[in-house]
């Protein structure tokens, strides 16, 4: 079974996709759409319901279904790639402070510059601060530089909540304070197909580099003596994969916000499946990851009338899958 994952969860994912393109509260007819391809490649005049069909397809399902899957992805290897480094497999993309300096930033462009391309620099420029505030406290700490980081990691998360927090204070309560909030809830309501276009090939290559480094993650985990005897310099390498890993998560709070969870509970129901081989569990995380965040962000946008937040499912759903797969693990040993 475990030989055969990769290609059960690419199955999996594929056909997914293909039963969500058409589902939401505006259902798509393939019929149509495939009708009012034929006649737009051919520069033929579209009917108003022909056109609404390829506007549906291109401006809305396809980006929105294609961040699902690339946040999803990323979240989760990011994720597996945390627990290798930090020995720790309950660690997640929270620990090195990225969420909370990516809230930090987002809540200057919504609060006090209204923009929302402004608001979506500002989450990544947040993120890649709450990381060097995290680096600061390990650099200043040379003995035991990744105690400190995990520990900079939470001053930092904690600090940016904190900025948060005063901005929110001073938000406007009738527009801006309820925007802030669903924004930080995690949506994918704002996707747009020109966003998407510059920040998936950077999320795509972190995905790509994380699953192809399997082999120097799983010589890293074993600790700095065997990284050291295999000729691989430890501590740069940690340091890149772990840069990799928050680039990854920062470019999924530009795109829907905070989603947390998902890059704890998916690589760990996935180390239970395929084993703690990272040149396995890796690229099985990123599908496994793509493929809960496209079912969860499908179910927000179709079930309710009133699409709920994004983060606020995936909470909910993973607190007792995560309680399972401890079960498991638990039974197993």
């Amino acid at each position: 079974m475990r030989k055969h994952a990769l290609p059960i969860l690419l199955l999996a994912l594929l056909t997914v996709v293909v039963f969500v393109l058409p589902a939401g509260r505006y259902p798509l007819d393939f019929a149509m759409l495939g009708e009012a391809l034929v006649k737009w490649v051919q520069g033929q005049a579209l009917t108003p319901a022909e056109d609404q069909s390829l506007f549906l397809f291109f401006q809305l399902r396809l980006p929105r279904i294609g961040a699902a899957m690339l946040i999803g992805a990323a979240l989760c290897t990011s994720g597996a790639v945390y627990q290798s480094m930090f020995f720790n497999p309950l660690v997640s993309p929270e620990i090195l402070g990225v969420l909370g300096g990516a809230s930090f930033g987002a809540a200057i462009g919504i609060v006090l510059l209204s923009s929302w391309p402004a608001t979506q620099i500002l989450a990544f420029a947040g993120g890649c601060a709450g990381v060097g505030l995290s680096l600061f406290f390990s650099s200043i700490y040379p003995k035991g530089r990744m105690l400190a980081l995990i520990v900079g990691g939470l001053v930092s998360t904690a600090f940016f909540t904190a900025l948060t927090s005063v901005l929110k204070y001073i938000a406007d309560p009738n527009q801006q304070l309820p925007e802030l909030v669903y924004w930080l809830m995690g949506t994918l309501s704002r996707t747009e197909g020109g966003q998407l276009l510059w920040v998936a090939p950077v999320m795509a290559i972190c995905v790509l580099y994380m699953c192809a480094g399997g082999k120097v993650i799983n010589v890293l985990s074993q600790g700095d003596d065997e990284a050291r005897a295999m000729g691989i310099e430890s501590a740069r390498a940690r340091l890149v994969f772990i840069g990799v890993a928050t680039l990854a998560c920062a470019l999924t709070v530009v795109l829907a916000g905070i989603i947390h969870w998902v890059g704890l509970v998916i690589p760990h129901v996935m180390r239970l499946w395929v084993g703690p081989d990272n040149r396995v569990l890796l690229p099985a995380t990123a599908l496994g990851g793509a493929l809960y965040v496209l079912v969860a962000d499908t179910a927000v946008r179709s079930v309710w009338t009133a699409e709920l937040p994004l983060g606020i499912v995936t909470s909910l759903v993973s607190m007792p899958l995560f309680a399972t797969s401890l079960w498991i693990d638990w039974r197993r040993q």
